[in-house]
């Protein structure tokens, strides 16, 4: 099945973390996240951000893990997904979305799949997800 949504980020705040013993020409970041997601997914997301990153050039890579309570498709309930994705300032390429096994929580007990997640030009986010109940 299919569910697709939008959502806003309703807050970013950068974690300290220390800097790394490693230097290179991309800065490590580590940040949280709140979402609020709408459609037919709709609730919201606890993110745990990490990716390094030009602000200035729009290149670098990051990789999140959420924490999403709400319904998916009508189902209540809440659940862990992955994703990561790499930008060289427009687009997005070598992305990877997966629902985290054994995370279901209520009705999405047992869920499993991928998903995806895109950027409109206007500036919409929009997040989808191709699963399936009760494995």
């Amino acid at each position: 099945m299919r569910a697709s949504g939008t959502f806003d980020i309703a807050d970013f705040t950068p974690a300290p973390v220390p800097s790394p013993t490693i230097e290179t020409a991309l800065p490590v970041g580590v940040a949280t996240m709140r979402k609020q997601y709408g459609g037919q997914v709709t609730g919201h997301s606890a993110t745990l951000f990490t990716a390094a990153f030009d602000q200035a050039t729009g290149m670098g890579t990051y990789v999140a893990m959420e924490s999403f309570e709400g319904t998916l498709d009508g189902q209540a309930g809440a659940f862990n997904f992955a994703h990561s994705a790499t930008t060289l300032g427009e687009g997005r390429e070598s992305e990877f979305f997966v629902i985290v096994p054994g995370s279901g929580k209520g009705a999405p007990a047992g869920i499993s799949g991928t998903g995806g997640v895109a950027v409109d030009a206007d500036g919409t986010h929009r997040i989808w997800f191709d699963y399936e109940l009760g494995r």
